[in-house]
């Protein structure tokens, strides 16, 4: 049910956008039906794309599903941000008729004609999407460290690597994932987690991406948690990539390295839609764990239990992507208080929430660089 309101409230919005884009369009160039109905059709076609995409998929025909994908979801990405560039235009086109109206003053130099009005943004649109496209390319490391007593002496250091929301399929394939896989191995990771998403809703034939993944060593072994996609792509699907790709997937379960950490996982909550998701009280479930040990939680989505609190020290997530293109970070963060970075949670324990490794959607990003985390947990003597 959720995912179908969210399939509806998407398809509702994005039509909404064309149609703005349509009118403003209009506007600005006075096209009558010769050329508004091809340009409407035009739209059209751009808007369903993402059902396109799926049903060429469905049939089995990657090459058209693909090139689909990358002209749909681009469109997208420079719709977006011409929607966004536009809405700054126009109100300061009505603070200007405003100011005017108001203080009875002459501001028709500073008026924009309709033109001009769709031009900045069509330019600026087409610009920030042009460098988001290569900034997604630009694979960033972060870097972390935390003291914990409960890290001991003997392990002395630990190195835990995080990639998240890769969504390899149709975009996102095995050249993108060479440039976040250098990164992890020159980090020397000695626990690789993956934190949801590693595979996406339309996925393609992504075997040659997991044998990659699994090329990467990892000491104590590589761990990953469900993400929404991993429910959108079919969960048999998903499992069996994720475990060709070298992780355990935890599902409601956790896994104690003896004298070094201890791993819990829990599923997405998109699973319920499916009923597919493994429920669990996070609560019950962390209790199961020695308080004398790194307690570590791997969960896609970054929303905190607060009856868990105090029973992780640790928290890793993702899925906000930083909100991949700017200012969408700001829609986000009326869903979601933590949309990227590290946070200390009242009751005890942190919570890291990851920018993401990939992109969904558009092949951009812009002011949200795609990275691979670095956590280091060193050992700390506990205060006397």
């Amino acid at each position: 049910m959720r995912f179908i309101l969210f399939v509806t409230t998407f398809l509702l919005l994005y039509s909404g956008m064309h149609l703005y884009g349509f009118l403003k369009a209009r506007a600005a160039f006075s096209f009558g039906p010769r050329a508004g109905i091809p340009f409407a059709l035009f739209m059209t076609a751009m808007m369903l794309c993402p059902v396109l995409v799926r049903l060429s998929k469905s049939a089995g025909l990657e090459l058209p599903a693909k090139a689909l994908a990358y002209v749909g979801y681009t469109w997208m990405g420079c719709l977006f941000l011409f929607v966004c560039a536009s809405f700054l235009i126009d109100g300061c086109r009505i603070l200007v008729s405003f100011m005017a109206w108001i203080f009875k003053l002459d501001l028709s130099w500073m008026k924009m004609t309709a033109r001009t009005a769709f031009l900045i943004p069509l330019l600026a649109s087409v610009s920030i999407a042009t460098y988001g496209y290569f900034e997604a390319l630009n694979i960033r490391t972060e870097r972390i460290t935390i003291e914990s007593p409960k890290i001991s002496k003997e392990t002395g250091k630990l190195r835990i690597v995080q990639i998240s929301d890769v969504h390899l399929g149709l975009i996102v394939g095995t050249d993108r994932l060479k440039r976040i896989l250098a990164k992890v191995r020159a980090a020397v990771p000695d626990i690789l987690v993956s934190t949801g998403d590693l595979v996406d809703g339309q996925a393609d034939n992504v075997s040659a991406a997991a044998d990659m993944l699994r090329s990467v060593p990892a000491k104590y072994g590589k761990f990953a948690v469900t993400g929404n996609h991993e429910f959108y792509a079919g969960l048999p699907y998903s499992l069996g990539i994720t475990k060709r790709a070298g992780f355990s997937m935890l599902r409601g379960e956790g896994v104690e390295i003896p004298g070094v950490i201890a791993i819990f996982g829990v599923d997405d909550p998109a699973g319920k839609s499916f009923g597919l998701a493994k429920v669990v009280s996070e609560k019950d479930l962390l209790s199961t764990s020695s308080r004398r040990i790194f307690t570590l939680l791997l969960k896609h989505r970054p929303v905190v239990d607060k009856n868990a609190a105090g029973l992780f020290d640790l928290q890793l997530s993702g899925h906000i992507h930083g909100g991949q293109i700017f200012p969408f970070r700001y829609v986000t963060e009326l869903f979601s208080p933590y949309a990227a970075g590290f946070f200390t949670l009242p009751g005890g324990g942190h919570l890291y929430v990851s920018r993401g490794s990939g992109t969904w959607g558009p092949p951009i990003r812009f002011l949200a660089p795609p990275e691979v985390t670095i956590i280091d947990f060193v050992h700390s003597t506990p205060p006397q």
